[in-house]
């Protein structure tokens, strides 16, 4: 006969077997959760050390977007253009394809064109005068009205910005001869050929109509530190030097280099620019070369 003492002791083993069961499945989830969590690590797909990490935003710190591969890809696309650029307006204009004969002389067909060229061999066509020509707003080295103030209009205001780049860095040039017209050039040759001869006067002053002064893209700068002559002695000077270096930028370049006597026809002068526009200049510069040998189709590499 089970009595009541009985029946409650077995209730009390009964519920304590309960309650240990049930702590024991309790602690058997919580544990499984974490095994379920490392189950799901030890499962994904394996990666190597060199793997991309990739964080909490799912963007990835190692992954390159191509970004500088693709600056490089525009920077060196453009230095192509650029390249390519060029080289069609030296083509345009190489010796070759822009004279033309009219009776004894070789006549250029390009007069209006910023890079003509006019030396000893190759004229301008009869009676040739810019049409654009206007006064940069430069200082000279003389006073009062005259036609060598003038230049044409682009090459004016390349001039301008030249003139204010030399005086933020200190230093003080002057205008002293542009554009110089054919009659002009009938007096100034012939004085030539009174005060020294032919001979001399071939080596530093053009004939009528072979001058690059009359194509309104040529100027003489000096500078008040050599007396604003228009000599070597120009060349040596502090302004000479800043010219040589500075004025491709604007477009410019010394005309007449020192020893190419041979190949342009005349003297070195460090004091003639001559505007060939902002494109060509600097390359002009760089390559060494005089116009005559830049403007060849031999040199001109399509």
């Amino acid at each position: 006969m089970i009595t009541t003492k009985m029946k409650r002791h077995r209730w009390t083993i009964a519920l304590l077997s309960t309650l240990l069961m049930g702590s024991v499945l309790l602690t058997g989830c919580e544990e499984g959760g974490q095994g379920q969590k490392e189950g799901q690590n030890l499962n994904a797909p394996a990666t190597s050390d060199t793997s991309e990490e990739v964080t909490p935003d799912g963007t990835n710190d190692n992954k390159t977007d191509g970004t500088e591969d693709n600056k490089d890809g525009i920077e060196t696309g453009k230095e192509d253009t650029e390249t390519d650029s060029v080289m069609a307006l030296r083509a345009q204009s190489s010796l070759q394809s822009s004279i033309q004969q009219e009776g004894d002389r070789s006549v250029v067909t390009n007069a209006e064109a910023v890079t003509v060229i006019v030396n000893k061999e190759r004229s301008l066509p009869e009676g040739y005068e810019p049409d654009d020509l206007v006064e940069p707003n430069v200082p000279f080295s003389f006073d009062g009205p005259h036609e060598k103030r003038h230049l044409r209009k682009e090459a004016a205001a390349a001039l301008e910005e030249l003139f204010a780049a030399a005086k933020e860095d200190g230093i003080e040039l002057r205008a002293v001869s542009g554009y110089r017209s054919y009659n002009r050039q009938v007096s100034v040759y012939n004085s030539s050929v009174e005060r020294n001869g032919e001979e001399y006067a071939a080596r530093v002053s053009a004939k009528p109509g072979y001058s690059e002064h009359q194509t309104g893209l040529a100027i003489d700068v000096s500078s008040p530190s050599v007396g604003n002559v228009i000599e070597e002695v120009f060349g040596d000077s502090e302004e000479g030097k800043w010219l040589e270096e500075h004025a491709p930028e604007y477009g410019f370049v010394i005309r007449y280099l020192k020893d190419r006597e041979d190949i342009t026809g005349y003297v070195y002068e460090p004091w003639h620019i001559r505007y060939v526009g902002k494109e060509l200049a600097p390359d002009i510069a760089e390559s060494g070369l005089t116009l005559e040998e830049y403007f060849d189709e031999a040199n001109i590499k399509l």
